[in-house]
Order: structure tokens, then sequence, then C-alpha cells
């Protein structure tokens, strides 16, 4: 997945959860102060994700295709 690609997707999944938020707050649940409470758990998705991709990246670029092996 290209780099490009990567951020529409991390973007895409932070707007969602801001709208989930925000109709979680129009129903009547305090989810900022959850939020608040929990927010070391989205540093840790996010460097679990950073990590993760991180990794991957480097053994694709270590990786020797097979019709250059012959």
């Amino acid at each position: 997945m290209a780099k490009k690609q990567r951020g529409a997707l991390a973007w895409g999944i932070i707007l969602i959860v801001i709208g989930l938020i925000f109709i979680l707050e129009n129903f009547g649940i305090d989810a900022w102060e959850n939020l608040f409470r929990l927010w070391p758990l989205i540093l840790i998705a996010w460097g679990a994700w950073k990590l993760y991709f991180g990794i991957k990246e480097r053994k694709e670029a270590t990786v020797v295709p097979k019709s250059e092996q012959d």
C-alpha cells in the first residue's frame, strides 16, 4: 500500500471516530469524558500501527523478486 493510500485510510478512520463521538454525544453518552480518560490507548494503537507498517515496509524493501534471483 502506498504512503498516500495509508494516509487517506488513517484520515478516514480519524474522521469516522470523531463522527462517532459526536453521535454518541447526541444520544446522551458522554464520549468525550471516556476519550479523555482512555487517550493513552489512542497513542498505543497509533504506535502499533506505525510499527506494523514500518516493519512491513522494511521487509518488502529487502525481499528480492524471484526474477532477479535467477
